[in-house]
């Protein structure tokens, strides 16, 4: 009957689906490919009265098993991507995405502006108007390899030098390239959204042409605009713009000081702590350290000698002019049930000291003030150091020494 062959033709759908799912999971490409291969037949066999929509599954698997497939080639790929164009014309578009990324991973840049010309001619109705965003995207793309090949012909005639003879042929090529990269670009940024890569290139573009203003007001509505979602790459793109543009260090700590807000543990906040510290304002320096005991914070920056170096140089500071101990024991309060564990066990003493004496050094010195003369990790690196017969070991052990009383009033 129609109805038990309705079921049996779900069910065996499902059981195809459920083995091609366990195939891809086990990265079992070949079998994979097999199951798929009776998927789409099944569907070519079925009488079922019912609407059957499988060709984005089809689209999604096959384009996956394809692309790990051992036995597979960019041909079988490039005509799989043209079926599956034809099978949805919701999904054309998507479809003409993913195959220009995979185009330019096999560096076919040629091809891959090709298609995205012929995507951008495509209209179909009012899927034109549905799809626009898609169109956009794609317009934006063919803007990024338009960017590309100026970026090359502006290499060409950098490379000539101001003493060569200027190639005018390449220059009003690049030109060409210019105008055309710029508008596509330029519309796809003014979409709320994240558009690193396009805007990084339209800002390029921007500064080689001397359009300063222009870049600084792209780069300014990307970071502060509320409409665009929250991005930490947006305030590095206009930190960097700013630095690059001479810009007092008051736009530069305050560009970064919402990137700290965002990630504390970015690698910027190196620099930031460096800014606070030379500072004349006791708020900044204040900032300063709390800045760089949140970077510390992370696992990532354990062995970094140039967080711990910073982070020593202004405790130390601290400590010898007995000012603002408030600061680092308001820090520590947070801190002093498990930065000792973390940071300043006894196995990282001989490790860091076996791998690198200098990050040692930095991480003793803050440990003993923290911790006082009798922590493990300061007891261990400072006896190796002495035993070394190292000079800056001996003065680091008097100093903490000397300074234990600190460690009484920051622990309380």
């Amino acid at each position: 009957s129609s109805n038990e062959h309705k079921l049996n033709f779900k069910k065996s759908k499902e059981a195809c689906l459920s083995y091609i799912q366990d195939a891809l999971l086990q990265k079992q490409w070949k079998r994979a490919a097999e199951f798929l291969t009776c998927y789409v037949e099944s569907l070519e066999k079925d009488y079922s009265r019912e609407h059957i929509g499988p060709s984005e599954m089809i689209w999604r698997i096959g384009t996956e098993i394809l692309w790990h497939h051992s036995q597979s080639s960019m041909k079988e790929f490039n005509c799989f991507m043209e079926q599956m164009k034809t099978l949805g014309v919701k999904r054309y578009l998507k479809v003409c995405l993913e195959h220009v990324f995979h185009l330019l991973c096999n560096g076919q840049i040629d091809e891959a502006y090709q298609n995205l010309s012929l995507a951008e001619s495509w209209r179909f109705g009012e899927q034109t108007a549905i799809q626009d965003k898609e169109m956009k995207l794609i317009q934006a793309y063919r803007g990024l390899l338009d960017y590309c090949s100026w970026s090359k012909q502006k290499n060409i005639l950098l490379e000539q030098g101001e003493d060569g003879f200027s190639d005018l042929a390449v220059e009003q090529e690049m030109h060409g390239y210019f105008r055309k990269a710029a508008v596509n670009l330029k519309e796809i940024i003014k979409i709320p959204g994240v558009w690193d890569v396009f805007v990084k290139c339209y800002v390029d573009l921007l500064e080689f042409y001397g359009d300063h203003n222009e870049a600084r007001q792209v780069l300014n509505e990307y970071a502060y605009n509320s409409k665009f979602p929250a991005n930490p790459n947006a305030h590095v793109y206009l930190y960097q713009f700013l630095k690059r543009q001479g810009e007092s260090k008051k736009s530069l700590i305050s560009a970064l000081k919402i990137l700290h807000d965002i990630v504390p543990s970015h690698e910027l906040m190196i620099d930031f702590n460096t800014m606070l510290q030379k500072s004349k304002k006791r708020k900044k320096r204040r900032l300063g350290l709390e800045v760089i005991f949140a970077v510390l914070d992370y696992a990532g920056w354990k062995e970094n000698a140039k967080a711990w170096s910073c982070l020593a140089r202004q405790v130390k500071q601290i400590v010898i002019s007995e000012k603002h101990l408030d600061w680092i024991k308001q820090e520590w309060n947070s801190r002093k049930d498990w930065w000792p564990a973390f940071h300043f066990s006894r196995y990282l003493a001989k490790r860091n000291w076996q791998e690198n004496k200098s990050l040692s050094y930095e991480k003793a010195l803050v440990a003993g003030i923290l911790l006082g003369k009798d922590c493990k990790y300061f007891k261990y690196v400072s006896h190796q150091g002495c035993k070394a017969q190292l000079k800056r070991f001996r003065m680091l052990k008097k100093f903490v020494t000397r300074h234990n009383p600190v460690y009484l009033r920051i622990s309380g």
